[in-house]
């Protein structure tokens, strides 16, 4: 697994690359709100053994990457600008570029390739939605603005941590991935995780727009998901026209909740003749 970095407007952003040079598929893996490049690590080597180049980066202002100067560079088409910095330069010869975006960087996905659709072959939405996020996802954003503004990334992370554990689900993590996960979140600029809070509370359905690409369209969930409900996303799959996988024992990170169940569907979807 290789550590990489790719220039954009004012930094750099971090990335994993699973190494498989050369390769006639490629695929770029855009995390969603507060996550990582990590987050797709599960699949990087099986997809490298399926002959697809998988690189996984960290959005500006996550975890290793640059933080953008000002708040705008964290709006939704700022950051998908970025997404198009790094597929220009993974975009070499005549193979084929994949995008795939996880929850918020769905959204942004979405937008590079309305932007750009010629970049890209196709388009992978994992467990995001068509418009703004609802429920409890909401609620959760909504109630940490405050903490945020009074004590930082540090409070917000124990705020969290709060949360979680009084859900009759929870499920303490191992120490060291629990320890991972905080230095990640205390990474974060906390400038950026407030606009991106504001995107995902305001982000208009653009679904008709992207429909109208013509793009080939995978929509892919887990069958718990409590983000974006699951009838949500089938009701955004039936509009675009697109492919829709529901990964069994998984909830709103398949790729590593069911990472098995997730690369079967990722490669049947990238390999596929008809793609």
């Amino acid at each position: 697994m290789n550590r990489v970095r790719f220039a954009v407007a004012g930094g750099a952003l971090a990335g994993l690359d699973n190494g498989l040079v050369p390769a006639t598929r490629i695929a770029l893996l855009v995390p969603g709100y507060t996550g990582s490049k990590e987050d797709f690590q599960p699949l990087l080597r099986p997809l490298a053994a399926a002959g697809i180049r998988a690189v996984a980066i960290d959005q500006r202002g996550q975890y290793e990457s640059s933080w953008a100067p000002t708040a705008e560079g964290y709006r939704v088409e700022a950051l998908a600008e970025d997404v198009l910095a790094v597929a220009d330069q993974l975009r070499v010869g005549p193979g084929r570029l994949h995008l795939l975006g996880h929850s918020f960087g769905g959204l942004v996905t979405r937008a590079a390739t309305l932007a750009q659709p010629e970049l890209f072959h196709d388009l992978v939405l994992m467990g995001s939605g068509p418009a703004a996020i609802g429920g409890q996802r909401r609620e959760m954003i909504e109630a940490g603005e405050p903490v945020l503004s009074t004590g930082g990334m540090p409070a917000l992370w124990e705020h969290l941590q709060r949360r979680a554990q009084a859900d009759p689900r929870y499920l303490r993590p191992a120490p060291n991935l629990l320890a991972f996960l905080e230095q990640r979140f205390l990474a974060t600029d906390p400038v950026g995780l407030r606009v991106m809070g504001q995107a995902l509370r305001s982000e208009p359905d653009r679904v008709g727009e992207l429909a109208a690409v013509g793009k080939p369209i995978l929509i892919l969930h887990g069958r718990d998901d409590d983000a974006w409900p699951p009838r949500v996303q089938a009701d955004m799959a039936e509009r675009l026209g697109a492919q829709r996988v529901v990964i069994a024992e998984a909830a709103h990170s398949p790729a590593v909740e069911n990472p098995p169940a997730t690369i079967a569907a990722l490669t049947q979807f990238w390999l596929s003749p008809a793609a």
